[in-house]
């Protein structure tokens, strides 16, 4: 009963119901701004580094290293909006799994 309650309670909290949108506009801005270098659905990487294997408990990192760069990779912190890179991290973290 509690599992119920508590999946009732998540499918009512605010933003869940825009998850399929972000997911849906991560999916996209990955496509057009990180698939050259981390390859078409994070597969194949050409070089830079495998986005399936970045650890899904470190969602400060990944927006740090989106926004300012990191090594070879650019920054996108003055191309991409905060919820972009939001959107991005819900992609990169479910959107091929989920």
């Amino acid at each position: 009963m509690r599992l119920v309650a508590g999946a009732l309670a998540l499918a009512c909290a605010p933003g869940f119901a825009q998850q399929p949108e972000q997911l849906k506009a991560g999916a996209e801005l990955y496509a057009r701004n990180c698939s050259a270098c981390h390859g078409a659905r994070m597969l194949d990487p050409q070089g830079a580094f495998d986005l399936r294997k970045f650890p899904r408990d470190q969602r400060e990192r990944f927006v740090t290293s989106v926004s300012k760069g990191k090594n070879a990779m650019p920054p996108w912190g003055d191309v991409l909006k905060p919820e972009d890179i939001e959107a991005l991290w819900l992609y990169v973290t479910t959107g091929e799994r989920g």
